[in-house]
């Protein structure tokens, strides 16, 4: 299929030539302002099962759907984040979709994009290096006690040697020298204020409220009292813009903002949600990794904001590899008909079933196709999805595109029109933090209790006393199990959640929760993707995944 010029996909959705800022011939940023209006479309939120490291191809459903919709006749746009870096080159490839179900320019998108990411690593960065700057000049008794500093800088690589680094050793260097470290730029907090400000005012508050570490007598400092967040606003002030490319058959699709869900929120921009439900009659969006992390956070941090509604249905993307893989079957073993191991993992996807319900939100259980799958397997899923008295459908974008996904559009629109949608917060903002992280292990989980190591429970209650204890919280842990333990598959039972540390996003309005041995920069795999990316003598890209 032809890519289109980006000023014709702009067309379909109202956008006028004025609005856009070219990227070259198929991207373009959106100057959103004039544009946003009450919401007019249906949001559809697309979620998943607990994944296996390849992942189940949530994105690709979210891709195919959309194109499905268009099919239909209906005024379609997607909502995407965009790719990190860590993953293109990583274990898990690009976040573009794949088969005959992607989003275009895919390289393009994959890697530097419209420079987002980059800006979004270099505010960040910009507030360490000033947050260093005022402990060198000010001294041990200024504004902000060195020894405190709690803003680590950030990376858009997966580099697991600059997890711990001690900086400050300069004999020139007149504060202290101390451990610190590098997150992904994923998982900065700068990337969730982004993707949670509903505009360019809204923006420079929230960075002005970024917790950098506290004084001599212990009081908060904030980014706003080193006046850093009008420097760190203006190297956002175009990446807060929403970036508009095309599905492969020609449907509009905002990419947009890349937290990642397992560290962070797990969702695109606010910016960009809301203008594809002021311009299109159907939204499909897609919350990172399963319901236990995207769709909660979804529900419970970026609904909570009041700018994003919530979802008018859900779409809950299971595959035959998945559910074998959590009914204890090895990876490379995946490939083998075996619809018992199907039934055994099922439990998997029942828990997933069971989170959505406690949401009171409409859903549909999708399987998502692969060639390899076996007919045996099939029949296997349908009787036990019929057996849970859900809608289902099979999809199968990938090797169709939209009419693939037909059967799940009809059915996605179905469940809008005829379910009843009964959405709730699973707690309200003014329950104490660890009560909100117990009520997220024991009903989202399925954990018997929370345990809190005595440094996390400090923490949490100085951001109570701080005055931050209606904040929700984020809980970062392993998206390989719904435990907070990557080993631990299917649904397990009789285990407790391990809150390990916690810190305060002041500036996006939540308290982190780290559990396990969460790790917020990622390392490589032994052979990482990037050892098959190359570049032919034409200057075409190949061997991405």
């Amino acid at each position: 299929m032809e890519i289109r010029p980006i000023n014709q996909i702009a067309q379909k959705l109202g956008i006028p030539e004025e609005n856009l800022e070219y990227f070259g011939r198929y991207k373009a940023k959106v100057d959103y302002q004039s544009l946003l209006k009450e919401p007019r479309g249906k949001l559809i939120m697309v979620t998943a099962m607990t994944p296996t490291p390849a992942g189940e191809g949530k994105t690709t459903t979210a891709i195919g759907l959309s194109d499905a919709l268009s099919r239909l006749g209906q005024k379609t746009c997607l909502a995407l984040r965009e790719p990190s870096l860590g993953p293109v080159f990583g274990i898990k490839g690009g976040a573009t979709g794949g088969g005959k179900a992607m989003v275009v320019p895919r390289e393009e998108i994959n890697l530097h994009f419209t420079g987002d990411i980059h800006a979004v690593t270099a505010a960040h960065n910009l507030l360490a290096a000033m947050v260093d700057n005022r402990v060198h000049f000010d001294g041990p008794t200024g504004l902000l006690d060195g020894r405190t500093v709690t803003w680590k800088r950030v990376l858009d690589m997966n580099d697991r040697a600059l997890r711990q680094v001690i900086i400050g050793i300069d004999e020139t260097f007149q504060g202290f020298a101390r451990e610190t470290g590098f997150d992904i730029t994923a998982a900065s907090e700068i990337m969730a204020i982004l993707c949670l400000s509903s505009d360019l005012k809204d923006l420079k508050k929230r960075l002005g409220n970024v917790l950098v570490g506290y004084s001599v007598d212990s009081r908060p400092v904030f980014a706003r009292d080193i006046k850093a967040e009008g420097a760190m606003t203006a190297l956002l002030k175009d990446a807060i813009k929403p970036n508009l490319v095309q599905t492969l058959e020609g449907t509009p699709a905002f990419v947009h903002g890349g937290p990642f869900a397992n560290i962070a929120h797990g969702t695109n921009s606010i910016v960009a949600t809301r203008l594809a439900l002021s311009l299109a009659d159907f939204v499909v969006t897609e919350t990172g990794f399963a319901s236990d992390l995207g769709a909660e956070k979804f529900f419970d941090i970026v609904v909570r904001t009041g700018q994003v509604p919530p979802p008018d249905a859900c779409v809950l993307v299971s595959t035959l590899r998945a559910l074998k893989y959590h009914g204890g079957i090895k990876l490379d073993e995946l490939a083998k008909e075996n619809p018992q191991a199907v039934e055994a993992g099922f439990d998997n996807l029942r828990k997933h079933i069971e989170n959505l319900r406690i949401f009171g939100v409409p859903f549909v259980v999708a399987l998502n196709l692969f060639p390899a799958d076996h007919q045996s397997e099939i029949d296997a899923w349908i009787s036990l999805a019929q057996k849970e008295n859900v809608r289902y459908a099979l999809s199968d974008v990938y090797n169709k595109g939209g009419e693939g996904g037909v059967e799940l559009a009809k059915e996605v629109m179905k469940a809008i029109e005829e379910d009843k949608n009964n959405f709730d917060f699973l707690y309200p903002s003014e329950m104490p933090i660890l009560q909100k992280v117990e009520t997220i292990a024991r009903k989202i989980y399925g954990a018997d209790g929370v345990k809190v190591e005595p440094a996390a429970k400090k923490k949490i209650e100085l951001f109570e006393k701080l005055g931050f204890g209606n904040y929700p919280v984020c809980v970062a842990k392993t998206q390989a199990s719904l435990s907070d333990d990557s080993k631990k598959l299917g649904r397990p039972r009789g285990w407790t959640l391990t809150v390990t540390n916690a810190s305060l996003s002041a500036g996006a309005g939540f308290v982190v929760i780290l559990c396990g041995d969460i790790m917020t920069m990622p390392g490589l795999p032994k052979s990482p993707a990037a050892e098959r990316i190359d570049v032919d003598d034409e200057g075409k890209i190949i061997g991405m995944i």
